[in-house]
């Protein structure tokens, strides 16, 4: 085909492939809705359901500029699966790529490479050269190709349309219930554990330090968190922030997620971890030693623990 791409899982002779395609960034209700259509009209003919996605923003290539992502490709990868997608298709965003023609994308792409049955399409889907390619364009090629067309609504929240660029205006800004909401999900952060200062651990209370991947986190604080490691759950209490008690020393000014796993002794050094976020427990403080810093440690666990049943259950 002369595009690069890979499967998140092995390619199968596909017998009734179902297709849709998108970034997701967010994975959000909207992106869901359009998702487990696929999978829905797949399972009706015991086919595969397909997500084609990009392995970066099309903004980011065509802007050539870094941003920030809700979600990076791992994690969309993640929730994907999570959702019980079948297949995951990525293809490589770059100059080449962004060139093909919406014509071409679906006769070589949908057509001729992933052979699709049914194309499902979010209501503002757009694709190929100049982003000519919507949900228009696919349905008058469906005859000439056999295949069916499916478009998805728009989903609200709180009378506004859920998308990518509100829920990270409101993420960005610490509404986390109101992302909660036009997610779908909990508010959540997916990074590599990398080595940190070791100060925590002096502490007693050791931190994994993320790599996010240009993902966007909530703005500075301590959180009562979730985290999911290799299929686990654990409660977690997260720090965002610029570490102001030891900044002298060695923190600069960019924000660093170091998540405390409450019991948990492992080294989990160079291994994926999603953080999700249920509720705030105070803001980032600058204590005037290590030792009050470590009491106050000591009680945010102790109300962490005695009230997250409670937030869970209301939030």
């Amino acid at each position: 085909m002369g595009y690069n791409f890979w499967y998140q899982t092995d390619k199968k002779k596909l017998t009734w492939p179902v297709v849709t395609l998108g970034v997701f960034d967010g994975v959000h209700s909207g992106h869901q809705k359009v998702i487990q259509k696929t999978i829905h009209l797949a399972n009706k003919k015991n086919g595969e359901s397909i997500v084609l996605t990009f392995d970066r923003r099309p903004k980011n290539v065509l802007s050539q500029t870094q941003q920030t992502c809700i979600t990076s490709l791992e994690h969309r990868l993640v929730l994907f699966e999570q959702l019980g997608v079948d297949i995951s298709v990525v293809l490589e965003f770059n100059k080449k790529i962004s060139e093909v023609s919406a014509e071409d994308f679906i006769s070589k792409i949908m057509y001729e490479w992933l052979g699709a049955k049914v194309v499902v399409l979010g209501f503002d889907c757009s694709f190929g050269k100049d982003r000519r390619g919507n949900a228009s364009m696919v349905s008058s090629y469906a005859k000439k190709y056999g295949f069916e067309v499916v478009t998805c609504n728009p989903v609200e929240f709180e009378g506004e349309r859920t998308s990518s660029t509100t829920i990270r205006k409101h993420i960005i800004q610490g509404n986390l219930q109101k992302a909660r909401g036009m997610l779908g999900r909990r508010v959540s952060v997916f990074g590599t554990v990398i080595k940190g200062s070791g100060r925590g651990k002096g502490l007693g209370f050791p931190t994994a330090n993320l790599n996010l991947h240009h993902e966007i986190k909530p703005p500075s604080g301590v959180y009562a968190t979730k985290a999911l490691l290799e299929g686990k759950e654990y409660n977690a209490i997260t720090n965002i922030g610029t570490c102001p008690t030891f900044r002298e020393s060695t923190c600069d000014d960019e924000p660093v997620v170091e998540v405390h796993i409450i019991d948990f002794k492992e080294s989990i050094y160079g291994k994926d971890l999603e953080v999700q976020f249920l509720y705030k427990l105070r803001e980032e403080t600058r204590f005037k030693s290590a030792d009050e810093l470590k009491l106050q440690l000591g009680r945010d666990r102790i109300r962490f623990m005695n009230k997250t049943s409670e937030k869970v259950l209301t939030e």
